[in-house]
């Protein structure tokens, strides 16, 4: 069983960041592909980012055109978005996901195993 619980969410100026926290209720030596969606009003849920378990590998959604940088720390079982120049479209509910254990990350675009409930990121112009 998995548990994810996001945090960092809130309001911030357009052209501002903020880094995301996701702690997982796994061990440390799980090996869980970890990633992130978001899904802004009237829009489809969207693939953000991904990394895998070791964190040696990444993965990008094309828009975010490298102002987002997703990492993790095992040892505390938490992953991160660092979110850069945010824009008033990227308004969003962020989630939390991740693949079942020892999956291989690139299937975290399409389909992730387990949802956090989200977090909200309210870009102002």
């Amino acid at each position: 069983q998995v548990q994810l619980i996001e945090s960092g969410g809130g309001l911030v100026q357009a052209g501002g960041s903020l880094r995301l926290s996701c702690a997982a209720s796994i061990g440390t030596n799980s090996r869980y592909p970890m990633g992130w969606f978001r899904q802004a009003p009237g829009k489809e849920r969207e693939f953000v980012a991904a990394i895998s378990w070791s964190g040696s590998t990444t993965y990008y959604a094309d828009s975010m055109k490298g102002r987002f940088t997703i990492s993790r720390d095992n040892a505390k079982n938490t992953v991160y978005l660092q979110m850069n120049s945010l824009e008033p479209e990227e308004t969003a509910v962020y989630y939390c996901a991740a693949g079942d254990n020892m999956d291989p990350v690139v299937n975290m675009q399409q389909a992730p195993a387990y949802w956090g409930k989200g977090t909200l990121v309210t870009v102002s112009s």
